[in-house]
Parts: structure tokens; sequence; C-alpha cells
């Protein structure tokens, strides 16, 4: 495969994936604004904004519908939802002989949508309603187109290296944006253990957990007993939901794996070594050791071993000398 090619799909996937978890985290917040006090609330918009990696030129002011609209809709912030799906789209663009038209239909039309006059007339006012059914309806049906092309994509896209890429590109996305998310949570869930857990407490827990669309899943597996260990292993360790830290990198292994197969890369060692580490690292961890330890510095570290796979794919598939390539 062409290096533009799996460049472009790489980063359509995560650019995608990036955009749907901003639209959850905006969504998740706008709705929890019913149940906090003004203290609260500055300080829960302030970890939002960590969670997302403290997006440049985003400031705090006091204004949730600001913030909300900045983060969605201003396209000077490469981070905001629709400079997510304007990237994402392009890069399909580039390659749209290697997607189907399905794919091409579902992203165009989610491109058309964000971009239309009435979103530019919402991104100019301070009024709620302007966005359309207020912010919430936008977050959702920007989620939900986000899902069905993610949907389309494993349905009418030929499972070979394109794919690959594409989950690849999905899942260390997903990967870094939950790591990031438990540190930013890290102080107020995990920071004081021998605190009685309170209302608000309860609140934040609850939140955590819809961040990550975890909170059904996690009533599943061990009820509505919300304990604040429990919280952490099954989004941090649970080998089967999809939005854990660990099922993101088992499948991410997979698909670089898979990867190597096709392309009949030779120099891959270093890549599968670096994501089966981490793989195993998760694979064989305990809450309880991880708690008894520096939590945000052990999610750091997952975050800079992701950093160094996104780094060892591009010197690996994207950006690598022609000597390279000839010797396999």
């Amino acid at each position: 495969m062409l290096s533009r090619v799996a460049d472009s799909l790489y980063w359509m996937s995560r650019y995608l994936e990036r955009a749907e978890h901003a639209a959850r985290l905006l969504d998740v917040n706008l709705n929890l604004m019913l149940d906090e006090s003004s203290i609260s609330s500055d300080h829960r918009w302030l970890r939002m904004l960590h969670a997302l990696g403290n997006p440049s030129r985003l400031k705090w002011s006091g204004n949730a519908y600001e913030l909300a609209r900045n983060l969605t809709f201003d396209t000077s912030n490469k981070s905001s939802i629709v400079s997510c799906i304007i990237a994402a789209r392009e890069n399909a663009r580039q390659v749209r002989e290697q997607i189907s038209t399905e794919q091409w239909q579902k992203l165009n039309s989610l491109y058309i949508e964000v971009t239309s006059p009435q979103v530019k007339r919402a991104m100019r006012t301070d009024a709620a309603a302007d966005f359309g059914g207020g912010p919430t309806a936008f977050l959702q049906a920007a989620m939900e187109a986000v899902h069905q092309f993610q949907g389309v994509t494993d349905s009418t896209m030929s499972h070979g290296e394109g794919w690959q890429f594409i989950q690849a590109g999905r899942y260390l996305e997903r990967a870094t944006a939950t790591g990031l998310l438990l540190e930013a949570y890290s102080e107020d869930v995990w920071g004081n253990p021998d605190c009685v857990p309170e209302g608000n407490e309860y609140l934040d827990w609850t939140g955590l957990l819809r961040c990550a669309t975890a909170f059904e899943a996690y009533c599943k597996v061990y009820t509505a007993d919300l304990t604040s260990e429990r919280i952490l292993e099954f989004l941090l360790l649970d080998a089967e939901f999809p939005h854990s830290l660990r099922f993101s990198i088992d499948s991410l292994k997979h698909s670089l794996q898979a990867i190597q197969e096709r392309s009949g890369k030779t120099r891959a060692e270093e890549l599968n070594r670096i994501s089966g580490r981490l793989s195993a690292s998760l694979g064989f961890a305990s809450v309880d050791e991880i708690l008894t330890g520096d939590l945000v510095a052990y999610l750091q570290s997952i975050q800079r071993q992701c950093q160094a796979i996104h780094e060892t794919i591009y010197r690996l598939y994207v950006d690598y000398p022609i000597q390279t390539a000839l010797a396999g």
C-alpha cells in the first residue's frame, strides 16, 4: 500500500474518533449542568478541557454554551468537532478510490451537514437554541453519524490492509483519549480513597462512565454498585468493553500485526514489541497494584507508549527513506 494512502486512512479514522469523543464529553457535561452548583460547574468544565488535552486558544470563561460552541464549531480550533470532521473528509477525499461508495456518502453527508449555513449561524450567536434543537441534538447527531460510518466501514470495505490502518487509527486515538480522560478524573475519583462518597461523588462517577459510553456496560458487569476501584478496573483493564484501555490496545496490536503480515515489513519487530509489551502490561495488571502507586504517572506512561507507537507507525509505513523501502 502507498504510504500516502495508509496515512490518509489512518488519519481519517483518528479524526472521526476524536470528533465522536469530543461530542460525547460535551453532551455528558451539558446534561450534568442540571445537577450542579456554580462552583462544581467551573471545576467540571476545566476537567473536561483537561480530558480533551487542553486545546490551544480555549479558556474557560464561565459560559458553558460559549465553550461548547467553540469546541464544536470553531474551525480556527483544529481540535473542534467540525474541524475534525472536515479533516476526516479531506483525508477520505484523497483516497476516494480506496473506500466504498457507502463510506464516502456517509462521511460527505456529515461534512455537508456540519458546514451548512445554519451551523455557521449557530457559531456566531450566543443563543443556545440556535444550535438547531439545542446543543444536545447536534452532538447526538454527530455521534450517531460517526457510529454509522464505522458500521458502514466494517460492512462494506474489504478487511485488508487499508481497513487495518483504519482500525489502527481508531483504537490508537481511543486509547489515548481514554487514558487522558482517566487522568483528568484521577484526582476527583481516586485521589482520596478514604473519603466517604456523597451525592456529588456519585454524580462524578456516573459522568465518567457516561463519558466512556460505559454506564450500562458497567452495570451489566458489576450491577449498579458504583465504587471507584471497580470503575477504574472496568475502564482500564476490562478485556471485552470496546472503550476500555486494554481492549483498545489489544485491538491496536492485532491490527498492527495484520498490517505487518500483509505488507511483508521485516522491520516491524520494534512496533510489535512496543504494542505487545503495552498489551501484556495491561493484561497482567491488577487495579490494586495500580492504585497503590502513582495513578497519574501510570496513565501518562501509557500515553507516552501510545505516542511511541504512533511515531513508529509513521517511521515504518509513512515517512521512511527509499533505501528503507527497498531493504524491506
